[in-house]
């Protein structure tokens, strides 16, 4: 199995895979051989070996792939087109961590290509996009008639600190682009799309949570718009955050601080997106112990299901919650692959090609624990 990309998620996939007993060896690759090394030092099972690649060398990348039954993109999502790509050519499966809906129409594009392989590529493999698909298209099964489905997730400090009440649990660049590109959903049986950081609503979990604001993002819904257009009536997704936290961010993209256009200050020209880009990272925490909360809500033919997940920090392996809900769904998803569970062959989404039941059970497999609570 190979890992692209040494970083939290890298990590995490890392650990999860060479914890399988049929997976006889992980590579962990990155551009820093040196933060490969780390992962493989972390990883304690003895089967992680480091090596050094730059993925925007084509050859390279094709050359590393060939002899891995599945590849993950834990690196950034403007690489994973080419990266899909490569492992088409490679006749190596291939799942990312997704989180860009051009970039993951551009791999879907691909399903001749891998079809003619006999490969798969499934993008879009983290918690949401990622996991929650996989969820959604579970709880659907469940239903004769279904109307709707709501799709509320948020990585969350367990110890919230001001301004923001936030800390940073993956890539600074993906959390912007939630904030600020448009939201995909079904309305009134239409595909639509829908302004970010609208639509605040309150919602309630136990405590020491209680009370929670979720509001309209971009890319959770990805693919789901189009496997349920014609099935339901209704479908979105929101962010979930401490009390407060979107006015005070959508001040900040008012303001134009979340801007890619150039502007000259003094002698000096930047896109503001970047410097706050910095900023967060400077100034948010990174490291301390965080949760994951997932709520997915069914309604039709006068029942109503939930699907509730609380996934806290792992104090025995280290791992974060977002690293256990994002990597170890993506890791499920490389490992069916190879091993053959998921079908049909080709691009395509994983709603559509993973076994649902069987996710479920891998999912608790790993203490990821998925409440359910019918109405």
């Amino acid at each position: 199995m190979l890992v692209l990309g040494a970083g939290r998620m890298g990590l995490g996939a890392a650990h999860d895979l060479a914890a399988q007993p049929d997976v006889e060896e992980v590579t962990v690759a990155d551009q820093d051989l040196d933060k490969a090394r780390a992962v493989a030092s972390h990883v304690k099972h003895g089967k992680v070996t480091a090596m050094q690649v730059d993925v925007k060398k084509h050859g390279d990348t094709v050359a590393l792939m060939r002899g891995h039954a599945s590849a993950i993109s834990c690196v950034n999502y403007w690489l994973n087109e080419d990266l899909a790509r490569a492992a088409i050519e490679a006749g190596t499966n291939f799942c990312d961590l997704g989180g860009n809906n051009d970039v993951v129409a551009a791999e879907l594009a691909l399903d001749a290509e891998a079809k003619a392989k006999g490969v798969s590529v499934i993008p879009d493999c983290g918690l949401a996009p990622g996991m929650v698909a996989v969820l959604a298209a579970h709880g659907a099964a469940r239903f004769e008639a279904l109307d709707e489905i709501h799709i509320r997730v948020g990585g969350l400090p367990q110890d919230p600190k001001p301004p923001l009440n936030y800390q940073m649990v993956f890539s600074v660049e993906g959390l912007i682009n939630e904030y600020i590109e448009r939201a995909r959903v079904i309305r009134g049986g239409r595909i639509t799309e829908v302004e970010s950081m609208t639509e605040v609503e309150t919602l309630e979990f136990p405590e020491p949570f209680g009370r929670m604001e979720a509001f309209q993002t971009s890319g959770g819904t990805s693919t789901l718009p189009d496997t349920f257009h014609g099935q339901v009536k209704e479908l979105d997704y929101k962010t979930i955050r401490y009390p407060g936290h979107c006015e005070k961010f959508k001040t900040m993209i008012e303001l134009g601080l979340c801007s890619s256009d150039v502007i000259a200050v003094g002698d000096v020209t930047v896109a503001p997106r970047r410097v706050l880009g910095e900023l967060l990272v400077a100034n948010l925490p990174h490291d301390e112990p965080d949760v994951v909360l997932v709520r997915i809500e069914f309604g039709g033919g006068g029942k109503r299901l939930t699907y509730d997940i609380i996934d806290r920090h792992d104090s025995k392996t280290g791992l974060s919650a977002m690293m256990r809900t994002t990597a170890f769904p993506a890791s499920i998803v490389a490992l069916m692959m190879a091993r053959g569970q998921t079908s049909p062959k080709g691009a395509l989404p994983q709603e559509r090609c993973v076994p649902a039941d069987l996710f479920m059970t891998e999912l608790a497999r790993r203490n990821i624990e998925v409440k359910e609570h019918w109405q």
